[in-house]
């Protein structure tokens, strides 16, 4: 091999090596009350990453801190090794503007446990309206992109439609379709079935499954421990703002180390698990 040919192979090593995403002792307070406490998370490329916990442990914080949807107290959050919501200064960090956190959240999409279609607009243009206005796709190749997307998620004869027409796992479907028109370098899921009737949440997390099969960077916040188990290649436990465990599925779910996860798995398994943080 040539050296120029080395130094290819191990940049490329080096790259699937480096976290997309890496917390590091995150924290939030909400009142005096520690939501996260110091949070050390990391996420490589390709890596489904399903978080877990009981109700109020910081799953869905931890999610929203990631994407900047609420500020921390403290710690710090990485993207591909670019620090999150602050740039260095000669003075020191400073928060970013707010153009620029609108910049960095442009490469990581998130799907809410509410759906947040917009009401007035056909599905399809809830698809491609963002890949036109943040990303700079012409229409025609938005539009071209986001009926494959639908396709793809099973809504294909949908494209025309208004949400108001569809059922609640049809409109969640939608809004993961809408997630991946961006291309993100990691999607968000926080409780992305909590909302939804019984019989339709199966139908949104086939569509989850769908993805994690494509190699993509996930982070699940979910109570679908039989999901977790089947999809992710590492299961995170949460409770009281911590990290507890952090494990490969068959470990996981076979044998918890921690009281915390021994405790939680036997209340939760097999049943509806409807949590929510």
């Amino acid at each position: 091999m040539s050296a120029a040919a080395h130094d290819v192979s191990t940049d490329a090593v080096q790259e699937t090596l480096r976290p997309v995403i890496e917390v590091q002792n995150l924290r939030k307070v909400y009142g005096g009350v520690p939501a996260l406490d110091g949070v050390d998370l990391q996420v490589r490329p390709g890596e489904v990453v399903a978080v877990l916990g009981p109700s109020g442990s910081g799953k869905s914080t931890l999610v929203r801190c990631i994407d900047q949807l609420e500020e921390i107290d403290g710690g710090a959050v990485f993207l591909d090794g670019e620090l999150l919501g602050y740039e260095q200064t000669p003075g020191g960090l400073r928060p970013l503007s707010e153009r620029g956190r609108r910049d960095q959240r442009r490469l990581m999409s998130m799907v809410f446990q509410q759906f947040n279609l917009f009401p007035h607009w056909t599905v399809l243009r809830n698809v491609m309206e963002a890949p036109v206005q943040v990303h700079g796709l012409s229409r025609d190749q938005a539009r071209q992109k986001a009926v494959q997307l639908l396709e793809r998620v099973g809504l294909a004869e949908k494209v025309l439609a208004y949400p108001r027409h569809l059922s609640g796992g049809q409109q969640q479907r939608v809004a993961i379709a809408r997630a991946v028109a961006v291309d993100p370098r990691v999607l968000l899921f926080d409780e992305p079935t909590s909302a939804l009737d019984p019989e339709l949440i199966g139908e949104v997390l086939q569509t989850i499954k769908d993805l994690a099969a494509g190699n993509r960077t996930m982070i699940v916040v979910t109570h679908e421990l039989e999901f977790a188990r089947e999809v992710a290649d590492r299961c995170v436990f949460m409770a009281d703002g911590r990290l507890i465990e952090d494990r490969p599925p068959e470990e996981f779910f076979t044998d918890p180390r921690s009281e915390r996860l021994q405790a939680f798995l036997p209340r939760s398994h097999g049943g509806s698990g409807q949590e929510r943080s």
